[in-house]
């Protein structure tokens, strides 16, 4: 399935995959003492937003490099269960719309790779830069520049005030203002401009007046740090004034194949200036002068997210609860439908192999947040309540997920889609399809919407037929729902499913 599962028992290994715009990063870590423990780490450069063509397809020789390099990685985790490896993909990947080279890259690492929202990966980033140092209680800017994007979050301890997704990175403004590799003083002006500009609208917010202290993350900072490091320009991170000299130096030197910097590597080089550019306008907008480097960041957030779902401390069920809240859901009419959609899946689960804690989870969500499109308008609101599912800011929540739990609430009442779930991956298709047939029936279960106890319902599946059995008398007593189940027969029908109530 292309979902992050868990498995049943906690494993000893786990391992991250962090598929940036311009590297590939893999971590593997063993739990000693309720502590993870850094066991091995592997990096390539793979530079895939340089090959994101304007179809949003890759370039072939870009693609194959990607799927060698996860090849490799998959080597290495071959021997880890499935859930205990989570891989994310990142700006470029989000871009992407060949669905076929998704699949060959999963099938290349052996395990699900999730696409994550901009925001989503701030949030990832500062848990893992949040774990790594400890501030007190001084607010902290935390900035982790990638190849295609620029998160910036504020944030205390464990809690985040504000995070913010910018798309502007070291291999998108290495193409945009020194495609020819010429770094000249004008050039070089640009790029920090066009940064600035990018930063204008969320300026005011990020400001040095909401923080004490700043600190960077990513291979861009952490070269930045080494040059001026070596450079003997700064010994505490990075300053402005160290930052201003590597400028003077790469402008003197004027193309990027000629950059000979203390502590630049070669694979580092045509990047470099993007970055640079980058960190140069995030500086002069946000009022840095001082800059932490941070060795922790997205990967570690991963494992550490990793943990706390293996402790039953998963973020997505405080996730659905503020959303709930939000958008103002009758909280018991869903708790209704959640306790009658869970009984169902019990009794099914088996037979439509539906028997995955991921499944179940996917369904529970779906019947706690079928209603948010109400506060839009209860006219067709199961397609208001899709598109806010699947356009909602929703902490650890990947895209594939979002997708799937629109799918759900999209097709919850009415007509089904069937196109929708055609548009399905191959593989969870029919379990998708499935899982919308038991939350139809638990809605149409509560339609009344009373307190009045429900009969025990009995239910019987074999591959697609349906049959309900309900308590003696039980329909005769109830000639509405009678009404309603025949037309959900219908609807059914159209899909290729029997449904047959007694």
């Amino acid at each position: 399935m292309h979902l992050f599962h868990l498995p049943s028992t906690r494993p000893e290994t786990v391992a991250a995959v962090d598929l940036g715009s311009n590297s590939f990063h893999m971590i593997v870590a063993r739990y000693e003492n309720d502590q993870l423990v850094i066991i091995d780490k592997l990096k390539e450069m793979v530079r895939l937003g340089a090959g994101l063509q304007k179809d949003k397809t890759l370039d072939e020789k870009t693609a194959q490099r990607a799927i060698d390099c996860l090849q490799r990685f998959g080597q290495r985790l071959r021997t880890l269960p499935q859930g205990a490896v989570r891989a994310v993909g990142t700006n470029t990947l989000r871009q992407v719309r060949d669905n076929s080279f998704l699949e060959r890259a999963r099938s290349a690492l052996g395990h699900p790779i999730e696409i994550i929202a901009g925001r989503e990966e701030a949030r990832l980033v500062y848990l893992g830069v949040a774990n790594g140092i400890d501030t007190g209680d001084k607010k902290r800017l935390v900035i982790d520049i990638g190849g295609g994007s620029t998160e910036l979050i504020i944030g205390k301890r464990f809690k985040i005030y504000n995070r913010e997704s910018l798309h502007m990175g070291c291999v998108s403004f290495s193409q945009r203002y020194f495609e020819d590799g010429v770094i000249s003083r004008t050039s070089m002006g640009k790029a920090i401009l066009g940064g600035q500009l990018d930063i204008r609208p969320v300026k005011q917010q990020f400001n040095a007046d909401h923080w004490k202290i700043a600190i960077g993350s990513s291979g861009t900072i952490r070269a930045i740090r080494s040059v001026v490091f070596e450079m003997g320009w700064s010994s505490k991170g990075i300053t402005r004034t160290s930052l201003k000299k590597l400028r003077a130096l790469m402008i003197e030197q004027g193309h990027v194949d000629k950059l000979d910097i203390k502590g630049l590597s070669a694979e580092r080089k045509p990047v470099f200036a993007g970055g640079v550019a980058v960190l140069s306008a995030l500086f002069k907008s946000l009022k840095i002068e001082q800059m932490s480097v941070s060795d922790e960041a997205l990967r570690e957030g991963l494992l550490y997210e990793m943990q706390g779902r293996l402790q039953d401390e998963d973020v997505r069920d405080k996730t659905v609860k503020r959303l709930s809240e939000r958008y103002g859901v009758d909280k018991t009419q869903a708790r209704r439908i959640d306790n009658t959609a869970r009984q169902i899946f019990s009794q099914v689960a088996e037979n439509w192999l539906l028997e995955s804690v991921e499944y179940a989870e996917l369904l529970s969500w779906a019947a706690r947040l079928h209603e948010v499109g109400l506060t839009i308008s209860h006219s067709q609101f199961q397609k208001h309540s899709a598109y806010i599912l699947e356009n909602a800011d929703m902490s650890g929540f990947s895209r594939q997920q979002q997708r799937l739990l629109a799918v759900l609430v999209r097709n919850h009442r009415r007509k089904l889609q069937a196109d929708i779930f055609e548009a399905q991956p191959t593989d969870i298709r029919e379990s998708i399809l499935r899982l919308s047939i038991i939350l139809r029936i638990a809605v149409l279960l509560h339609r009344g919407r009373s307190n009045d106890n429900k009969p025990k319902l009995k239910i019987r599946v074999e591959d697609k037929q349906i049959h309900l059995d309900f308590p003696q008398e039980w329909l005769d007593e109830h000639p509405l729902t009678v009404v309603e189940l025949e037309q959900e027969a219908k609807y059914l029908k159209q899909v290729g499913y029997a449904l047959n109530f007694t």
